[in-house]
């Protein structure tokens, strides 16, 4: 039976909501819950979760909904005692704290943040835009976590921001790295002289510890977003990115991550790349190259990328690197020839799915829905696309679903190899080793008992220093039975050599510099105050100003919450208004 809970102007980040929903699942008799904020858009996911209500239609962007399924309505009580528990804690761990200093207006949050630079926004994607343009107009760089912001509102935006000599990272920015300082789901790497720009989530986070593994180190990572090098956007923060990197005299190597791009961005892009005055090496994941052109280096995998660019810093000629792969002794049964891979990243999924589909020669075309590669049996997945991710916490800090595909594909006989990844950091769960071991054991003790060996093969994307103790996470998934590589692409080597089709390295020779009539641009002082930030205003998820508060940086605490009602087109009116009186007043 449907029960629903509506705490009126009770508003909460969606992050800590996706902690409390989990934590209140845990209750002995609750058959499903799901606790969220009252938007339009949450309804929906309220509705096909199968969790509606006639009560929904009650609540405002600003209340607080739980919508529980029990069968025994005396833990209704339980559930609620729980939820007010449970939120007072976080507040009270707030206050305990009492280092971010807090505000719960606009007006406020500029005068407080008046010498902080750059604006992290993590609220509903619905009512991003308006506030990302409020930032931008106040004279802010933008570091945008929130989805769901249309590609017509990123376009514009970025142009916006461009004209006003400053940078729009994202929307749907995971990660990134300013003055040394994390930002967002990130991991703790040293500083160093490798600047990247490029995707901002896990690709981000895979090339920046693995070049921490290796001995250099990063001190900016500019996130653009899933979607920046689409037509529409035309790389707007990826070109300011490398402009500024470029003329960043503590930067000697720049990286350059994609995601597959449009054609013609993407030859844009390389006419800029050419005209940088430091060595560039650049991956589009989906691309294999089979040269380098001097100064500008094309790597095939996030792992390579990160060689090459410390190769580069260390005054070495890139080379191709010589590994000795952890391929287990593994006897698999006839029949056995799939690779599934499950991945909370979406490049890492990029990346395994293009290196099965060249090397296995699928043919198959980008996937949709999550499924980048899902043909014959092969399966590549992104579980932290939208389709994953209505109504779930990001698989960063739940592995439900994961556990669940897992468990699935060890009972499939044609399952060959499971591939995972544990992503460390901030934001991500404490512990995803320890939560993910037990359906490891279970997979591997499953298809044993049916008379199958069935490896899974993990990588740990994460440094020494992550608060995670990544030599902890690596000694829990071997003690499970898992393999761990030290990259997602010695991984994913691993699951195609267990399967008979190893991957063959490709010696590329360094051509001369194709020509170039693009000329780099003088970045203004305005977006050179970028590599210097170590103050911000944090608007939405209040985990993200403790991450930089212990890294160096000091965040004003924006306590966020949506205005009119959560009426959007108010809201945009509403913002239009004030900011004509604003231009009236200059």
């Amino acid at each position: 039976m449907l029960h629903t809970i509506i705490e009126k102007n009770s508003y909460h980040d969606s992050i800590v909501l996706m902690l409390l929903t989990n934590h209140l699942k845990e209750i002995a008799g609750v058959n499903n819950v799901q606790v969220m904020m009252g938007t339009p858009a949450n309804k929906d996911i309220f509705k096909t979760g199968g969790l509606a209500t006639p009560e929904l239609d009650q609540a405002t962007p600003n209340d607080m909904v739980v919508v529980v399924d029990v069968d025994d309505e005396a833990l209704i009580d339980q559930v609620v005692a729980e939820s007010k528990n449970y939120l007072e804690e976080q507040s009270q761990a707030k206050e305990d704290e009492g280092t971010t200093e807090r505000v719960r207006t606009w007006d406020k949050a500029l005068e407080v943040g008046k010498d902080a630079p750059l604006a992290l926004i993590s609220i509903p994607g619905v009512y991003a835009a308006p506030e990302i343009e409020r930032a931008l107009d106040a004279g802010k760089h933008v570091f945008c976590f929130s989805d769901n912001v249309s590609i017509e509102d990123e376009a514009r935006l970025k142009k916006l921001a461009h004209e006003k000599g400053l940078l729009l990272m994202g929307p749907d920015c995971g990660t990134g790295v300013a003055n040394g300082i994390p930002l967002a789901f990130a991991n703790r790497t040293r500083r160093g002289e490798i600047g990247i720009v490029g995707a901002s989530g896990t690709g981000i986070q895979e090339v920046a510890t693995t070049i921490h593994k290796l001995g250099g180190g990063v001190t900016n990572a500019i996130g653009t977003g899933g979607r920046d090098l689409k037509a529409a956007v035309d790389g707007t923060t990826l070109k300011d990115g490398v402009a500024l990197l470029d003329q960043d005299p503590s930067v000697k190597v720049i990286v350059v991550i994609s995601k597959p791009p449009a054609k013609e961005v993407r030859d844009s892009v390389m006419d800029l790349l050419r005209a940088a005055h430091k060595p560039v090496v650049v991956v589009f994941m989906g691309e294999r190259p089979d040269h380098h052109e001097e100064g500008l280096y094309q790597a095939y995998t996030l792992e390579e990328t990160a060689h090459l660019a410390v190769d580069l810093l260390n005054g070495q000629q890139p080379t191709v690197v010589a590994e000795e792969l952890p391929v287990p002794d593994v006897k698999l049964a006839e029949g056995q020839k799939n690779i599934k891979a499950y991945y909370s990243g979406g490049t890492l999924a990029y990346e395994a799915a293009t290196m099965i589909n060249d090397t296995v020669g699928l043919n198959a075309e980008s996937g949709v829905d999550g499924a980048i590669l899902n043909q014959d049996g092969y399966e590549a997945l992104d579980l932290g696309d939208d389709v994953y991710t209505q109504g779930r916490p990001h698989p960063m800090i739940d592995a439900t679903v994961r556990k669940q595909m897992m468990t699935d594909a060890g009972q499939d006989p044609e399952t060959a190899v499971i591939l995972i990844d544990d992503v460390l950091g901030y934001g991500t769960h404490d512990d995803m080793a320890g939560e993910l071991a037990p359906t490891i054991k279970k997979v591997i003790a499953d298809a044993k008992a049916q008379g199958r060996e069935l490896p899974v093969v993990a990588t740990i994307v994460g440094t020494d220093l992550d608060i995670q103790d990544y030599a902890g996470q690596k000694k829990t998934l071997e003690e499970a039975g898992a393999v761990v590589c030290q990259s997602n692409a010695q991984a994913v080597k691993v699951a195609l050599a267990l399967i008979g089709h190893p991957v063959e390295e490709v010696v590329k020779d360094v051509e001369p510099k194709k020509a170039t009539n693009v000329t780099m641009p003088e970045v203004p002082e305005s977006l050179r105050n970028l590599l210097t930030v170590d103050r911000f205003v944090n608007i939405g998820v209040e985990s993200f100003a403790k991450a930089i508060d212990e890294n160096g940086g000091r965040a004003v605490q924006f306590d966020w919450q949506p205005i009119a009602g959560g009426n959007v087109e108010l809201q945009r009116a509403l913002a239009f208004l004030n900011k004509v009186s604003l231009e009236t007043e200059v």
